[in-house]
């Protein structure tokens, strides 16, 4: 699904205009882009959390050349499924 097909179907599932959805939209990724600007996580409940995990440096390979290379220490986001999303994608109900 596409940005546009996304922003179709939220409007749909809203009752409003897809320029609405659009804009809310917009507004809601950027919120989640500053939050984890700051090192700060987001959690939805029964959907999930993005983050920001940190990765260390490292010692790779140029697959071209074959030369070692230091691959620098980065930070990198993250999205984490809850078990409920993670059973609602496979179709399984969560045992008691």
């Amino acid at each position: 699904m596409k940005k546009a097909d996304f922003i179709k179907a939220v409007a749909k599932q809203a009752g409003t205009s897809q320029k609405e959805a659009d804009a809310f939209l917009t507004a809601a990724l950027g919120a989640i882009k500053d939050a984890l600007k700051k090192d700060d996580s987001v959690a939805f409940l029964k959907f999930g959390t993005f983050k920001i995990s940190k990765r260390s440096a490292r010692k790779g390979r140029n697959p071209q050349t074959g030369k070692p290379i230091q691959i620098p220490a980065a930070k990198v986001p993250v999205f984490k499924a809850s078990a409920a999303f993670k059973e609602l994608v496979n179709g399984k109900k969560k045992k008691k």
